[in-house]
């Protein structure tokens, strides 16, 4: 009786630490998908490294090529995304501006300008274009998602974040990003509740 009641113990021991790992293990990946959802939204594009020689002859060959051609919305494009990539804010806008002014109906080249102004700090420039490409664009995901992090993390406003949100889930709703957004939405309205 005592070998099977020791065998028995051993066994739960053994049960509970294997369902306690699994547990563990299952709270890490999901806080880790979280951390990395919420550097998304935190952080401002990080730059590669600083730019290279290389990089800087292939610049110089852009804007070479936009003396002679200024409306080559190609050459514009590829230094805009150029500077994008280095976190040179007012550069990527003035690129991007004159890829707009080319072709003002291109949700992705207006989302990234977006972007930069809000990583210049530019909050509310940030705001109307990722607004105006929602309106233009109803089904741009993108805009949409940027539009809700911006409000959660640079204006502390939770209802636009959540209706930012609620927006984009409307267009994406089966993304992995949209099983985090839904969560998101949940948590900032359980968080209302409780203050209200």
């Amino acid at each position: 009786m005592k070998k099977e009641i020791a065998f028995l113990a051993i066994g739960v021991a053994f049960a509970l630490g294997f369902l306690s790992g699994s547990i563990v293990s299952v709270l890490k990946r999901a806080k880790g998908i979280e951390r990395s959802m919420t550097d998304l939204m935190t952080q401002r594009p990080v730059a590669k490294e600083p730019i290279s020689i290389e990089l800087m002859e292939k610049i110089e060959e852009l804007k070479e090529t936009l003396r002679e051609d200024p409306k080559n919305l190609a050459a514009w494009l590829k230094l805009g995304d150029i500077y994008f990539d280095y976190n040179r804010y007012r550069e990527a806008i003035e690129a991007y501006s004159q890829c707009l002014s080319i072709k003002p109906e291109n949700s992705d080249i207006r989302t990234k300008r977006g972007i930069m102004l809000r990583g210049l700090g530019d909050f509310d420039g940030a705001i109307e274009e990722f607004r105006k490409t929602s309106q233009m664009f109803p089904q741009h995901a993108e805009s949409r998602f940027e539009l809700g992090a911006l409000f959660l993390r640079e204006k502390k406003d939770v209802n636009g974040a959540i209706a930012a949100w609620e927006g984009y889930l409307q267009v994406e709703p089966k993304s992995k990003r949209a099983s985090w957004v839904r969560a998101e939405i949940e948590r900032l309205k359980a968080m209302k509740e409780v203050k209200e």
